[in-house]
């Protein structure tokens, strides 16, 4: 368009406007007037992680313009609408930018994440894949929604009718005892219970009461089981074998305590159905199957968002182990490695993880899931933002073969699905019985 007082479209956004519709971008026909589902998603923009909304752009992502006579117009209606307390709540400033590209303009917008909750005429919106979805009656959503705009976590929530003393003192002291993994003589051990949990942050003033008393946090990590369940009665996390029967389950553990014997429970879950298969990290032989598991396990409390009662859970299949946990996300999809910047979702629960040695600093457990992933099955792990936060590790086929045949119910040999050749030693005698009796009554051949 020769002349034209609009600029071209920029390299990047062509880019998205290639890949088509997703959690972050729209497409709005929008030919002559303004589209007004719009505004729908420009509330669940706010709502979930921002996005990018362009109009004069098809579904299919053809770019068919906006009539010239028509641009300013448009965004003028656009302005005055966000701007409007009936029809988005709280207002938002945003501007639509026009384009130009092959002879035909379209309209850009830029919706940042709102630090409140948006509402779209009374509705509330949110985000899920390429479609906006009215959530206002979904209790569950809303709360979920509520507790991402919120700047404190969740796990900090102070409760001042209990006491350190209605914690369990042996496991605070077992937490004093493992920080000599890191270092020999740490500052906890000289600490009495209550400095130590100051020291955690996990005694707080609840800011709006005025009240101090322990957390939330201080409670999953060191309270007896009836608290942890007084306090936060969805708090579970299920551990999975599933190998033969598909269907169901192989083995299962369904964990209903505080965080330190969960993570325990996990580890032991893990070495019991994983096999710790010979591994060389250059010319040192290092169990890569412990060093994973170490990082997945710690990984689930310090991701989980403890609000939402989806259950945590941890999943061995024949190719593949997974974990999964509620987050409270920074974003959709795949984590790369290389560009991965780790959020704190958790930091009480990670700050003690670290102290006692269950975990590293943010961030290096991504890093050590790739290094440590590669060297046990040769492929590399994922990590899935969102909603629920998912790790998968790869694995071989070695990893969950089970050495030598199966036994029965009724005692008879079967051999597993892997058909690892191997004997059963319950049958050794009756089969060394069978060899020598036909040892003795076999007739004799002679050499001719």
């Amino acid at each position: 368009m020769s002349g034209s007082p609009y600029s071209v479209l920029p390299e990047e956004l062509l880019s998205l406007i290639r890949k088509g519709e997703s959690v972050t971008v729209e497409f709005k026909k929008s030919a002559s007037e303004i589209t007004k589902d719009v505004y729908d998603t420009v509330c669940s923009f706010s709502n979930r992680f921002g996005g990018h909304i362009f109009l004069g752009v098809k579904d299919n992502g053809q770019i068919s313009g906006i009539s010239p006579d028509r641009v300013e117009n448009i965004r003028k209606d656009f302005v005055t609408a966000v701007n409007n307390e009936n029809k988005i709540y709280p207002p938002l400033y945003l501007t639509p930018v026009a384009y130009e590209y092959d002879g035909k303009i379209l309209l850009y917008i830029h919706v940042p994440v709102g630090p409140n909750v948006c509402r779209c005429t009374g509705r509330i919106l949110d985000r899920n894949n390429d479609s906006d979805v009215d959530i206002t009656r979904n209790e569950g959503l809303v709360c979920q929604l509520y507790a991402r705009k919120q700047d404190t976590y969740y796990v900090n929530k102070v409760f001042p009718v209990f006491s350190v003393s209605d914690l369990r003192h042996d496991l605070i002291d077992r937490a004093r005892e493992m920080t000599k993994i890191r270092v020999q003589n740490h500052y906890w051990r000289s600490m009495s219970d209550e400095e130590l949990l100051r020291s955690a942050n996990l005694i707080l003033t609840d800011s709006s009461t005025g009240r101090e008393g322990i957390t939330l946090a201080a409670i999953l990590l060191f309270g007896p089981d009836n608290l942890i369940y007084s306090v936060l009665a969805h708090h579970k996390t299920d551990a999975i074998f599933r190998v033969y029967d598909t269907d169901r389950y192989d083995d299962r553990d369904v964990i209903l305590t505080n965080l330190l014997d969960s993570y325990d429970r996990l580890i032991g879950f893990g070495e019991k159905h994983l096999n710790d298969l010979f591994v060389m990290e250059g010319i040192i032989s290092v169990s890569a199957r412990d060093k994973i598991m170490r990082e997945i396990v710690s990984n689930l409390p310090a991701h989980r968002d403890f609000s939402n009662a989806y259950v945590a859970k941890m999943v061995i299949e024949k190719e593949r182990i997974y974990t999964e946990n509620s987050n409270r996300s920074h974003g959709f999809g795949n984590l790369n490695l290389s560009a991965f910047e780790p959020f704190p979702k958790n930091p009480s629960i990670s700050k003690v993880f670290r102290e006692i040695g269950l975990a590293d600093e943010l961030g290096s457990g991504m890093r050590n899931t790739y290094k440590y992933a590669r060297l046990y099955s040769g492929a590399e792990p994922q990590f899935v933002e969102g909603d629920v936060f998912l790790t998968i590790v790869p694995l071989k086929r070695a990893a969950t073969a089970k050495v030598g045949p199966e036994l029965t119910g009724k005692g008879d040999v079967r051999n597993t699905p892997q058909d690892t050749p191997g004997i059963c030693l319950r049958r050794l005698p009756k089969m060394f019985f069978m060899i020598r009796f036909q040892c003795l009554f076999r007739k004799p051949r002679y050499i001719q």
